[in-house]
């Protein structure tokens, strides 16, 4: 497939600060990462309603739903998940240029993969959460029944069964979702985002 060369980048007449200074909050990304089964979609939706519950323009990127349709033509080699990696990093930009808090519930495995996410963002904007859960707490959880699936070799390329999982380096917050209740987890991201003034003067929870 050819590439596109003849393209010129528009500035668009209202820009992000614009945007931000009329919703009253900053905004980012907040990028969760972890095991299947460690409680991403859930701690992401759960931060996402507490936004949305408190007026905080907000959106949420689910893997699987984005697997639906934006990356329907992408499988799990390492190849494909890297480039599933790259558009859902390129959206979550456009999210923030918007002025949302956009949440994204990824496995994203590998560092490689998550550094050149955050490469986009400007300083402070990209937000990386690590949640941390035992593999054997999530093969007892395992909703969709894929660990079982991995270990009869059903499916290949598991993350944490026969793929790696390439734990943060350096994440923003470590989340343990196996000694936080959803409330707890919920909290710990708020006061992250008051801290760093993406939520100025927000009321706390």
């Amino acid at each position: 497939m050819s590439k596109s060369t003849n393209i010129t980048w528009h500035e668009a007449s209202v820009n992000k600060n614009d945007r931000r200074s009329k919703n009253g909050h900053g905004s980012c990304v907040l990028w969760f990462t972890g095991l299947s089964g460690s409680g991403k979609s859930t701690i992401a939706n759960a931060v996402s309603m507490e936004l949305y519950r408190q007026g905080i323009s907000e959106y949420v990127l689910d893997g699987d739903n984005v697997r639906h349709g934006l990356n329907k033509d992408l499988g799990f080699s390492n190849h494909d998940r890297t480039e599933n990696i790259r558009r859902i990093g390129e959206v979550a930009k456009l999210f923030v240029d918007s002025g949302k808090i956009v949440t994204t519930a990824f496995i994203s495995p590998f560092q490689s993969d998550r550094d050149q996410v955050r490469a986009l963002f400007d300083e402070g904007e990209f937000i990386e959460i690590y949640v941390s859960c035992p593999l054997d707490v999530c093969e007892q959880r395992d909703p969709k029944e894929l660990y079982a699936k991995a270990r009869r070799g059903e499916l290949k390329d598991f993350t944490g069964i026969d793929s790696p999982y390439e734990i943060p380096a350096h994440p923003e917050i470590v989340i343990e979702t196996n000694q936080l209740t959803v409330e707890e987890t919920v909290r710990h991201v708020f006061v992250y985002l008051r801290k760093k003034r993406i939520l100025n003067g927000r009321k706390a929870i």
